[in-house]
């Protein structure tokens, strides 16, 4: 019987993934401002699993960012390369949502298979394969 926990935790994963697939037509469309927005919401939903998961969590995007890299990060469950992958697209996101410029953003194919290790990293630690 899963719990109300369970089930959020397994929904925002089932976001990830579905978000990904997002941002993935619309780079494939050249559109990558909502290309950008879409891949680091790919890797928050994910994030926002691992945190309720381990029973945090935050309203902000910032405190989301800040819990993780403290919480996983810096305690070695995370990469530090991972850390830094998240923290460029929450930076990417922040630009092309909010910056007041029209910016290049910066993404790229290979940002799409970091974020698919990224997110399959993130559920390995919520649902360990048992051997």
């Amino acid at each position: 019987m899963s719990t109300p926990r369970d089930e959020l935790v397994q929904y925002r994963m089932e976001r990830a993934w579905e978000t990904l697939e997002e941002a993935e037509l619309m780079f494939s469309s050249n559109h990558l401002h909502g290309a950008a927005n879409r891949l680091y919401y790919a890797c928050f939903y994910a994030v926002c699993a691992l945190l309720a998961h381990h029973e945090m969590s935050s309203t902000k995007h910032g405190g989301v960012l800040s819990l993780f890299n403290r919480h996983f990060v810096k305690e070695g469950v995370i990469s530090v390369s991972y850390g830094k992958f998240y923290s460029k697209l929450f930076n990417s996101r922040t630009e092309g949502d909010y910056g007041d410029m029209l910016s290049e953003i910066e993404i790229s194919k290979d940002d799409f298979a970091e974020a698919k290790e990224f997110i399959a990293n993130i559920r390995e630690l919520i649902y360990p394969v048992k051997s």
